[in-house]
């Protein structure tokens, strides 16, 4: 019904319009097309004089009632170091082009009421005047050499880059249709390398993973970042131009593919302190969703944002991310929560480089699990307790060869030994059910064998040690299943004798 009744007013517009342009034809015919002429040229000026007035008004007041909404106004003051400077300059511009505004604007409108057509009235030319050329030449041009003298001055402030040994934090921001990928550097504070060639379904950076830097890399979805500490974004571009904009920080850079861009801001003020300071603002304490009136309010439901500020596509709306300043011990508990991109998605697959190896974090990670499992079976008083499985032992494929990669947790087990030497075990080899019985008694034999001539050799006394091969008498697990072989498949030590702690 509401659809109807806009129509039906338009087309009673439009009537309406027509039947005043034949009323004024027939005016015209009745009194002469001159004079005729003269009355429109008198009204139009006196509108043209009454738009001014309405307009400059409206221009106004409109700035004063939605100052508290626009960027550098109201709450909305930059939430960074840098942003005050170009709040400044922006102000500053403002100033001069808005007088230039109001005053070519009077005089579009009072010209057009002042020198409209009259009876008797010529219109007079002037081809050249020097005073007027030199005046309209030299005032934009000293007013122009003062704002770029100003906005240079802004610009090498706010696009200084760090110094080498500056205090900060890197982060990368890599937009692509239609989202963008954010990585943090891990523990190490360093970023890894990247090669577009080596850009895939599971390393969408192209990550180069036989760099160490990069093991402990973090993707993140949101920007979490702590107040008052320098930020330097380092932005690139997988496939066309975006662009980095954080409206409340003034950060604004293009994302370009081939070329990498950065930017450096300190954020002033958490995501907290700003929406208390929304809070003092009456316009910000009606409900975020007009749907849900008993839902947060606009200032509990702010949040810093990452958009896109290039049209880069129909999903281009979807790159909002989300940004939250927060304490430096809040942004320390959250990066300790976040996990190596690495280690959860490429350790150990068919992509992974580094199968081969440990590296040291993972070295230490496994001897840390490893004392504290050995702890608890000392401390325990449960005989089943007493039987720990080697997680990270392996041997090739139906043979008793250690792989090299299972001396690491053989070495804790000789460190074991060396702090308690009043402390000995048995290890145990087992199989699953395939195959021949006997062959998989002689193979269990055989491993638990090769893991005590290894601990020997490190230096332990053969008569702490005793090495027996069970087969696939002792399975800890269903046989039917591929993962069920594979948990009967195990090497593992028994504690015989309790040491002293």
């Amino acid at each position: 019904m509401t659809f109807l009744l806009s129509v039906l007013c338009l087309l009673l517009i439009a009537v309406i319009i027509v039947q005043i342009g034949r009323v004024t034809e027939l005016a015209s015919k009745i009194r002469g097309e001159e004079e005729m002429q003269y009355i429109v040229n008198k009204r139009q000026a006196a509108l043209s004089m009454l738009f001014l007035v309405l307009f400059l008004i409206g221009c106004v007041v409109s700035a004063y009632m939605y100052k508290d909404w626009m960027l550098g106004y109201g709450p909305h003051k930059a939430a960074s170091a840098h942003g005050s400077s170009l709040d400044s300059m922006f102000n500053v511009t403002l100033f001069f082009t808005g007088i230039v505004f109001v005053i070519t604007h009077i005089a579009l409108f009072y010209f057009a009421w002042k020198y409209k057509g009259e009876k008797g009235r010529k219109a007079l030319f002037m081809p050249h005047n020097n005073t007027l050329e030199i005046v309209w030449t030299v005032t934009p041009a000293l007013v122009m050499a003062f704002l770029v003298i100003k906005g240079l001055d802004t610009w090498n402030e706010v696009m200084a880059d760090v110094n080498p040994d500056e205090e900060y934090i890197e982060i990368e921001a890599t937009g692509y249709q239609f989202a963008w990928t954010i990585r943090y550097p891990g523990p190490d504070g360093q970023l890894g390398a990247k090669n577009y060639k080596l850009i895939s379904g599971t390393n969408p950076l192209g990550q180069d993973w036989t760099d160490v830097k990069n093991v402990d890399d973090i993707h993140v979805d949101k920007i979490v970042l702590p107040v008052d500490k320098k930020v330097r974004v380092r932005i690139t571009a997988r496939d066309v131009l975006h662009n980095f904009y954080l409206p409340h920080f003034r950060v604004k850079m293009d994302a370009v593919p081939g070329m990498p861009t950065y930017f450096v801001f300190t954020p002033t003020k958490t995501t907290e302190e700003y929406r208390e300071e929304l809070s003092n603002y009456p316009q910000y304490q009606v409900p975020a969703d007009p749907n849900e009136p008993d839902g947060p309010k606009m200032w509990e439901a702010f949040d810093y944002e990452l958009a896109c500020a290039e049209l880069c596509g129909n999903g281009h709306f979807s790159m909002r991310r989300i940004v939250e300043i927060v304490s430096q011990e809040e942004y320390e508990d959250w990066l300790k929560q976040q996990s190596s991109y690495y280690i959860g998605t490429i350790r150990g697959t068919d992509d992974d480089p580094n199968k081969d190896k440990l590296f040291d974090f993972e070295i230490q990670q496994r001897k840390e699990a490893f004392s504290e499992a050995l702890e608890r079976a000392v401390s325990s008083a449960e005989a089943d307790d007493k039987t720990l499985k080697f997680n990270y032992v392996g041997f090739e494929s139906g043979a008793a060869t250690l792989t090299s990669l299972s001396k690491y947790e053989l070495d804790n087990l000789v460190e074991a030994m060396k702090k308690y030497p009043a402390m000995t075990i048995e290890i145990a080899g087992h199989t699953d059910n395939t195959g021949d019985a006997e062959k998989n008694q002689e193979l269990s034999e055989a491993r638990a064998k090769a893991v005590y001539d290894y601990i020997v050799a490190q230096g332990v006394e053969a008569n702490r040690l005793r090495a027996v091969g069970y087969g696939q008498t002792r399975p800890i697990d269903s046989n039917d299943t591929d993962a069920g072989r594979a948990a009967n498949r195990r090497t593992e030590f028994r504690i015989l004798t309790q040491p002293t702690l």
